[in-house]
């Protein structure tokens, strides 16, 4: 169950590893800012609280620091001239790597360009080529000309929404020549929170067959069911979220588009919490837990580690 037989590619994005067999490295968070009903923009033409999204990014780097959980920030733009005040703004407070969220690709690739002017390119993750997108070998193409080397692939079929469809998909995309960048993660859509299980499958799935990288969006599946906190109040819709956040990360996920950064302070500790108990599932498994000094259980537990491999542990086969 977490032991895959096909060998796990694991790139090297701006000095995070990412990908590998479950437990291997901890997922990378990718949060949101700048998103739509995001309290510190004041306008679409660049005007938000700069003290104040400072702040975010930097209690985001702080909770990185502490769990384990290698994090970075998608801004989320209607323009490229938007974007390009976002991107600077973003590269003057934090070394961490970051990405743009434009859903227009036309617009996608002006702010694109403007990265490749900065030569910022090792630290950009470009999000994404698309099942939607109606030149996938033209944009393929303008992306190798502009250096881009970290690349998201989302997969996701309209007929076929099972877990298998979303493998057609990105093996129907990675024909078109998106096979050939330097890092190759897999964005198995989640659709809303039920569906989940879907993408998680097919993160399953795709591992299986392909080795790569995989994960979704879960907080599509928490932050679009925004009408159950009239149920459940604020406090049960927060739980609700960190209790997806951290299963979903748990379970064959590389990465994980974790929702606004304002949220790091209970998205990282779930998912922190949620991968120690991967790695006890294992060490049940394989009889190991892996070496990686950032992995949260040899963060918080390496007394309990020296206990269970006392003696060089019991490895299984």
């Amino acid at each position: 169950m977490f032991r895959f037989q096909k060998d796990q590619k694991v790139f090297n994005f701006s000095g995070i590893k990412i990908g590998g067999q479950p437990g291997e490295n901890p997922p990378l968070m990718i949060s949101s800012m700048f998103h739509n009903k995001d309290r510190i923009v004041r306008d679409r033409k660049g005007d938000f609280d700069r003290q104040r999204a400072a702040e975010i990014i930097k209690k985001q780097e702080e909770l990185s620091g502490l769990t384990g959980i290698p994090g970075m920030v998608a801004m989320v733009a209607n323009s490229p001239e938007e974007a390009k005040i976002y991107i600077d703004f973003y590269l003057e407070t934090t070394s961490m790597p970051f990405g743009i969220d434009m859903w227009v690709a036309e617009q996608r690739a002006k702010a694109t360009e403007y990265i490749a002017q900065l030569g910022v390119q090792d630290k950009f993750l470009y999000n994404s080529i698309t099942p939607w997108d109606k030149d996938i070998k033209g944009q393929v193409q303008k992306l190798k000309d502009l250096g881009i080397k970290h690349v998201v692939i989302q997969a996701f079929d309209d007929q076929d929404q099972t877990p298998a469809g979303r493998v057609k998909s990105l093996e129907a995309i990675m024909a078109q020549g998106a096979a050939d960048f330097d890092t190759i993660i897999v964005d198995t859509s989640v659709m809303n929170l039920p569906s989940t299980s879907f993408s998680l499958v097919a993160n399953r799935l795709i591992k299986e067959k392909h080795g790569l990288p995989c994960g979704g969006a879960y907080s599509n599946g928490t932050h679009m069911w925004s009408a159950i906190k009239n149920e459940w109040g604020l406090d049960g819709f927060r739980a609700m979220d960190a209790v997806v956040q951290g299963m979903s990360s748990a379970l064959w996920s590389d990465f994980n588009f974790c929702g606004p950064a304002v949220t790091a302070p209970r998205v990282f500790p779930a998912v922190a919490s949620a991968h120690m108990l991967l790695s006890t599932f294992v060490y049940e498994e394989t009889g190991e837990i892996h070496e990686n000094e950032n992995l949260p259980i040899r963060k918080y537990f390496s007394d309990f580690i020296g206990k269970l491999t006392a003696g060089g542990g019991r490895k299984k086969k």
